[in-house]
């Protein structure tokens, strides 16, 4: 009875011992698919990274042709400066002489709403203008020859007066040739350049 017993549990242990070695032996199996499919996915994904350029985020990307820089030109205007004139139209032509210290006369054609002191300095004349003919001199200071042409000048405004209180040889008929523009009713006007200027202006007289 009790070799029988013993038999028993030997064959069951056996039995046991077999199940448990087909479990472990399909664990391994199981695992060793699982690392072969593993390592093939792997050599799969290497391969295709080396077969395949390597790919750039979009900002990267080369631009299509449209998208390039193309080159531009740019064209400037000179900016107009003190002493620039706009040329007469034809059959607008106005005439201004000045007569210099020694004399000498230019007489030039020119346009309407050109004054004097750039006309004077477009061509070369001696008007110094210190200020930039922005009435706060007596350096671009006119005397006007013809009374008659005088009145037929606008009246000069209190700061015209004030420069003209400081400028030398001061007569009845003197104007600052930044203020007196040309006109149609100023056409032929004739104006002498004083000997000397004084180089005074509103600043010196400001409160330090």
């Amino acid at each position: 009875m009790v070799q029988r017993q013993c038999t028993s549990l030997a064959l069951r242990a056996a039995s046991t011992l077999r199940s448990s070695t087909r479990d472990s032996v399909k664990h391994f199996i199981h695992g060793t698919q699982r690392f072969q499919a593993c390592q093939k996915r792997r050599l799969a994904s290497s391969a295709r990274s080396q077969s395949s350029p390597l790919s750039l985020p979009s900002r990267f990307s080369p631009k299509p042709a449209s998208w390039q820089a193309q080159s531009r030109s740019f064209s400037t205007t000179p900016r107009a400066q003190h002493g620039d004139l706009t040329p007469p139209k034809p059959g607008e032509e106005r005439k201004i002489t000045f007569i210099d210290k020694d004399g000498a006369e230019y007489t030039f054609e020119v346009a309407d709403g050109n004054n004097l002191l750039d006309i004077a300095q477009a061509n070369d004349l001696e008007m110094e203008g210190a200020c930039g003919g922005s009435c706060a001199c007596s350096t671009c200071h006119v005397i006007v020859e013809d009374d008659a042409m005088f009145d037929k000048m606008e009246e000069p405004s209190d700061d015209e007066n004030d420069m003209l209180d400081l400028a030398f040889g001061l007569t009845e008929t003197s104007r600052l040739g930044c203020q007196v523009e040309m006109s149609k009713e100023l056409d032929g006007l004739r104006v002498k350049l004083p000997s000397m200027t004084r180089n005074l202006q509103a600043s010196d007289f400001a409160d330090k």
